[in-house]
């Protein structure tokens, strides 16, 4: 009997430590796949649990628009891109930028030689294809600084074609150009059958328009919480070990996501590449949003011609305060 009243005592402090863990909701900006992948490592790897964190990790898609899912309550902190963060910001949704696990963009056009294009001056008077729901924002920006009308083509302006999450309008040839990602589109286009020869790649980062992608954001009032805030210290803390280990593990890290990705959808030669590429990205980077990046952000969205992103200058849109503490 008192083995039998030991063992019981053991599984109910084992469902204790259960539930003494927070719960944390964090919603991915796309759907699963190695651009997350430190989060995926995070939780594998047992560096949310070492926190104390029941992290949930919910993931993006075509029909998912991650500030609308925050704004409604169905996650604790999301992973955005600061353009559309800042624009959500100005029109009332106050998220602030909590950490940014990238450091480098990995946005960029990618056009076919063969119409004669060689530099940014020669996209005027073309189809371009552009992503929307908050992703054109860098893209509308850039075209402001080059003095290219986004109203329709002709010597000085372009016509913009949406874009859907795919690379059809290229290849398809309905569109000069294309919206993509060194880590993603970009290597759907050469699977195709197209060589990089054939192409002509334009990254934004070269271009001096690059802004922050997939940062950290929460709701402004829940860091008024200390328990909130101390969530996020950890949350931050586990997520960026698990990104350093993806970076020193691509290989193992795309495997961790491919286990994770329920849609069956995503192909290991896919996810090691986009590792491989997704790593890049983030090297360099501790977790903290460096100021001098972000400044840049904000000067390329108030440039974008006579309909820029935003307006003014944000008040309060970052905070090293979880960063702060969660790295030292």
């Amino acid at each position: 009997m008192k083995h039998v009243l030991t063992a019981a005592a053991m599984a109910l402090m084992a469902a204790s430590a259960a539930q003494a863990a927070d719960e944390v909701k964090l919603q991915l900006k796309w759907v699963t796949q190695a651009q997350f992948a430190g989060y995926y490592v995070a939780l594998d790897k047992g560096f949310y649990e070492e926190e104390d964190l029941a992290v949930t990790i919910l993931p993006g898609g075509p029909d998912i628009a991650p500030t609308q899912v925050i704004a409604g309550g169905g996650a604790d902190v999301t992973v955005e891109w600061m353009p559309a963060a800042l624009a959500a910001r100005e029109k009332g949704l106050p998220l602030v930028n909590i950490a940014q696990p990238f450091k480098s963009s990995g946005m960029m056009l990618t056009c076919w030689k063969d119409t004669g294009i060689a530099e940014p001056k020669d996209l005027a008077d073309r189809t371009l294809g552009v992503w929307f729901f908050g992703n054109e924002f860098p893209f509308m920006s850039w075209m402001g600084k080059l003095g290219i009308s986004t109203e329709g083509k002709g010597p000085e302006g372009v016509e913009v074609l949406k874009q859907g999450f795919n690379v059809d309008p290229l290849l398809q040839r309905q569109a000069d150009c294309i919206s993509t990602m060194t880590y993603n589109e970009y290597w759907q286009v050469i699977d195709a059958g197209v060589t990089p020869e054939e192409l002509v790649t334009f990254k934004y980062e070269d271009q001096g328009v690059a802004t922050l992608e997939d940062g950290l954001y929460v709701l402004e009032d829940k860091l008024s919480d200390p328990e909130f805030v101390g969530k996020m210290e950890r949350f931050v803390r586990a997520s960026m070990k698990g990104w350093k280990y993806a970076e020193e593990n691509p290989d193992e890290a795309a495997g961790i996501v491919l286990d994770n990705d329920a849609s069956g959808a995503q192909t290991e030669e896919h996810q090691k590449r986009m590792m491989g590429e997704v790593a890049k990205l983030t090297a360099g980077s501790n977790g903290a949003l460096d100021e001098a990046d972000y400044e840049r952000t904000v000067a390329t969205l108030l440039a974008g011609g006579s309909d820029p992103v935003i307006t003014k200058a944000p008040e309060g849109a970052w905070t090293h305060v979880i960063t702060d503490a969660a790295l030292k």
